[in-house]
């Protein structure tokens, strides 16, 4: 398994989760590294990225309450959610980007996150 995510549940909203994502060192050091998520009847969409050189991106509507740490010693990359809402209710996906490329090459196994009001 090339990237293996874990860390999903159930939280209240306001609440906090964070999800992580091991990955092979070969990949880790040559990818930019993100999150994406999938709610139901809706299309998957990035929710936050970091590439190697520590930039990041953040869709707007979790800006301020996401952040996406890297760990370069574990080849890890976290995603830590604060004030979760409902509406961050979905699927996340952890996934791996050549830079430059515009999808993913690869991608980890859904995990749930399901935030009640």
């Amino acid at each position: 398994v090339q990237l293996q995510a874990s860390g999903g549940g159930l939280v209240q909203a306001g609440g906090s989760l964070r999800l992580s994502c091991a990955a092979s060192r070969s990949i880790f050091s040559t990818n930019v590294m993100g999150w994406y998520r999938q709610a139901p009847g809706k299309q998957r969409e990035l929710v936050a990225s970091i590439n190697t050189a520590g930039i990041t991106y953040y869709r707007t509507s979790v800006k301020g309450r996401f952040a996406i740490p890297r760990d370069n010693a574990t080849n890890t990359v976290n995603l830590q959610m604060n004030s979760l809402k409902p509406e961050d209710t979905a699927v996340y996906y952890c996934a791996a980007r050549r830079f430059g490329v515009p999808s993913p090459g690869y991608w980890g196994q859904g995990t749930l996150v399901t935030v009640s009001s």
